[in-house]
């Protein structure tokens, strides 16, 4: 059996606490797909940790972590994360596992995203400039290295070729910057990467299904950012969508039971694309300042809004999402009014549907008010204890997406959660 938690909005939904919440019940935490632009944020014993690529389970002992083949993996970043993650006690190579399959990210390919957005002028997309977008076209172009490369004798002999194949087109851009110094940080991460559970990862994980194991996959960014159903050009590489799942694991799609989508109590987006209730004024930057909404991989201050119900529909129906997971609700405690987005005014009609590329309208959000419940609610561990004014707002919300939120994160901590 296979649950699913992902992001529903522009990513940053606070999914990795949400998983460190749920690891405790399941026995493998996988991550599907994504790679290094992805920051989960987790507050372990009250220190604040960020994952890039190493699963959200990892800090559970006995818990089996894998880094699936959807995944693109930076060796440099997961040193990194796990000197972090080895400093606070934990042994990774115990428990984390990663698959043969997973692409590798090269220097070149984070040479190709820094050289591609500067050509953009203007016109960014916003690029975390992680490679991630450059290794997933090898991938397409089936010209990338993946993880199991690691193991032949001729990888560096692979690595020289396709470095000079990205060479050219980094000539192209007139790009002269010296990458040496990654490529040296590349090859002393991969030494020690060859040390790890490389694994046949749809064998392990349907090994374990079979097993009788349960299986939570973790997803990375939003599926607003999924590079099929987003808001296109301005998306991530993959597929962020429950059915990335299935091929960023190598899992059937009978196997998948809930589907757990993760939605902040209001909207942010880093970097650039549409964003139809963003709110460009003094709202905005307290909401911004209240809820810390900085990117934990970039640090870049997130833009924020107001929930976005026709997008959260859209989510939730191309996902097939069974539970709703509130975050952040303690941030709007202080607001005397809330807004909900109900409706698109799209060049002058209403509409409720998410358009073909949003970019190209004019989108005026149609908004529902609410009166703000104006209480801390921070230390409220029962649905029944909370505010009306605050029920009135999910129970909006709830009638609107026809799909129940069952969580309601209440602040940072791992047990501020209550069940509705």
């Amino acid at each position: 059996m296979v649950d699913v938690i992902l992001g529903l909005q522009w990513g940053d939904e606070g999914k990795g606490k949400i998983v460190d919440y749920f690891a405790p019940n399941y026995d493998v935490i996988a991550r599907f797909q994504g790679g290094p632009n992805a920051g989960h944020t987790l507050y372990v014993n009250g220190q604040k940790v960020v994952l890039h690529q190493i699963p959200s389970g990892i800090f559970h002992e006995g818990k089996t972590n894998l880094i699936g083949n959807g995944v693109v993996l930076d060796p440099v970043t997961l040193k990194r994360e796990c000197g972090v993650v080895a400093s606070m006690g934990v042994d990774y190579k115990k428990s984390l596992y990663i698959s043969e399959r997973a692409h590798l990210i090269l220097p070149t390919h984070r040479a190709l995203d820094k050289a591609s957005e500067i050509a953009k002028g203007n016109e960014k997309i916003g690029s975390t400039l992680k490679g991630i977008g450059p290794a997933y076209m090898d991938k397409t172009g089936r010209n990338g290295l993946r993880v199991g490369d690691l193991l032949d004798k001729s990888f560096t002999s692979q690595y020289i070729k396709l470095r000079l194949k990205h060479q050219r087109l980094l000539d192209n851009y007139n790009f002269q910057e010296d990458i040496s110094l990654w490529e040296d940080e590349f090859f002393e991460a991969i030494e020690e990467l060859r040390s790890f559970n490389i694994v046949n990862g749809e064998y392990f994980i349907n090994d374990k299904i079979q097993q009788g194991k349960k299986v939570l996959a973790e997803g990375a960014q939003g599926s607003m950012l999924d590079v099929d159903f987003g808001t296109f050009p301005f998306v991530t590489s993959s597929s962020t969508i429950s059915a990335g799942v299935c091929t960023g694991l190598g899992i059937a799609p009978q196997k998948i039971k809930d589907v757990f989508g993760v939605s902040k109590a209001y909207c942010t987006r880093v970097g650039s694309g549409p964003f139809p209730t963003e709110l460009d004024d003094d709202m905005g930057e307290l909401i911004r300042k209240t809820g810390s909404e900085f990117g934990a991989t970039t640090g870049r201050p997130r833009r924020c809004g107001w929930i976005d119900l026709v997008a959260l529909q859209f989510a939730c129906m191309i996902n097939g999402v069974t539970q709703v997971i509130m975050t952040k609700t303690d941030i709007l405690d202080a607001l005397p009014e809330l807004k909900v987005c109900n409706g698109y005014s799209i060049n002058g009609e209403e509409k409720s549907y998410v358009p073909f590329q949003m970019s190209k309208v004019k989108i005026d959000p149609i908004h529902k008010s609410f009166q703000g419940w104006q209480t801390d609610i921070t230390k409220i561990d029962n649905y029944t204890d909370l505010p009306q004014k605050m029920k009135n707002y999910i129970d909006y919300i709830n009638n609107f997406l026809k799909v129940p939120v069952k969580y309601i994160s209440n602040g940072p901590g791992r047990d501020q959660i209550i069940l509705a």
